[in-house]
């Protein structure tokens, strides 16, 4: 479905709507958990235009909203009425059933919705997405230039430019990458193994099996682009990454397709830096085809503990912060929208060029969820050399089977 919605996006350059205008409701509260970058702060501000009168509208965006979410939802009523997702975290709060299906607020309030951004799991919409994203190549076209080599379009070229790079002395640490212990790196292992042509789990089980020679490849990849990065590259989310490549310290990264516009928006940086920051396709590895990348979708979900009429002004909201209105010179680049009136540019060459790659989605699998926190938690003990790579991936797969089983995943 995934494809679907984005593949859609690729051949339609314009669109055209109804601007709203004014959000629908005189009462209500709504409360917003979400990521922060720029992309997100739009919808969200959109969003809050609704604040008015006897509404209420505000919003938590922070690294940490998936540490968030599910416990602010879990209360009776919920401290957050909306949660902006994506793939995995939809799956997370599905789990712990704590938001809603939206098929009667879609009915009433979504009519200029495309069926292509309804979410749908089990028979549901369970979702709307607003934006589709992808991590890819991001360098520096004067860094290359000057080691006089073409532009990677793999792992291994990527280690063989950054050498060069590091041995003519032009940067100490030339490749970035969002390695922060936790999700972010978890993230990374998943793009890379995927790329080796590795299956996560034994065919139509919940059982793990990434404790082989794929993962072993995948991993050891991981630790040998690390010998590239900033020694704290364990402490580095995408935020911190981004201020690296701003101040000319990075050439070569893997960055989501959302967070090249704030690289090229004339703040944080110098004209030469932004000038020479060009977004290419995803890269592959181990003499594969298939990016080692995944493709996700950006979008809300409302809580199941609230009021009916706070569902309803929380719809209501969203659907305005996502209302072709927030499209502007500034906001279009931000991401690669789903909403009409979306013009392509240069910089989401990258997410297009992951679609037509043929990228795989995410898994939207219940249990994923698990493996992923799994892998965040385990991985850094291989990457500091305290474990071989066999010894990590059983470790992922022992914590991941207990999870599994206390959720009744597994027997």
């Amino acid at each position: 479905m995934l494809k679907k919605i984005l593949i859609g996006v690729a051949l339609t350059a314009v669109y055209s709507s109804a601007v709203q205008a004014d959000c629908g409701f005189t009462a209500g509260n709504v409360s917003i958990i979400g990521n922060e970058f720029p992309a997100i702060r739009t919808v969200a501000a959109g969003a809050e235009t609704c604040g008015v009168g006897d509404v209420s509208v505000k919003s938590n965006l922070t690294a940490d909203h998936q540490k968030l979410n599910v416990a602010g939802m879990t209360t009776d009523p919920a401290a957050y009425s909306v949660a902006i997702i994506a793939n995995s975290s939809l799956v997370s709060l599905m789990n712990e059933d704590v938001v809603r299906p939206l098929d009667d607020l879609v009915a009433k309030y979504g009519q200029n919705l495309k069926k292509s951004q309804l979410i749908t799991v089990g028979g549901n919409v369970m979702a709307v997405a607003f934006m589709a994203n992808a991590q890819t190549l991001l360098y520096r076209k004067d860094i290359l230039e000057e080691i006089g080599v073409e532009v990677p379009t793999s792992y291994e070229e990527v280690l063989a430019a950054a050498k060069m790079i590091k041995d003519k002395g032009l940067m100490e640490n030339p490749v970035g990458g969002a390695y922060k212990a936790g999700w972010n790196l978890a993230q990374e292992f998943i793009n890379m193994y995927m790329g080796f042509g590795g299956e996560f789990y034994q065919p139509g089980t919940a059982q793990v099996s990434i404790n082989n020679d794929n993962g072993v490849a995948a991993i050891e990849m991981l630790k040998e682009l690390t010998a590239y990065m900033n020694p704290d590259y364990l402490t580095y989310d995408s935020n911190a990454t981004s201020v690296e490549w701003e101040a000319g310290k990075v050439a070569l990264m893997s960055m989501w397709g959302s967070r090249v516009g704030p690289l090229k928006d004339g703040e944080g940086s110098t004209a030469e830096i932004e000038e020479n920051t060009i977004v290419a396709g995803p890269l592959t590895v181990g003499g594969n085809s298939l990016p080692a990348t995944t493709l996700w979708w950006d979008g809300f979900t409302v809580a199941k503990n609230v009021s009916d009429e706070d569902a309803a002004a929380s719809f209501q909201a969203m659907m305005k912060g996502i209302d072709p209105s927030i499209l502007n010179d500034e906001t279009m680049p931000l991401a690669v929208w789903l909403m009409d009136g979306y013009e392509p540019s240069d910089i989401s060459a990258g997410v297009f060029a992951a679609i037509e790659a043929g990228t795989t989605p995410y898994p939207m699998l219940p249990y994923q969820g698990l493996l992923h926190t799994a892998l965040g938690a385990e991985l850094p003990d291989f990457l500091q050399g305290k474990e071989d790579a066999a010894k990590t991936l059983a470790d992922v797969e022992a914590a991941y089977t207990e999870a599994a089983k206390e959720k009744g995943f597994l027997n």
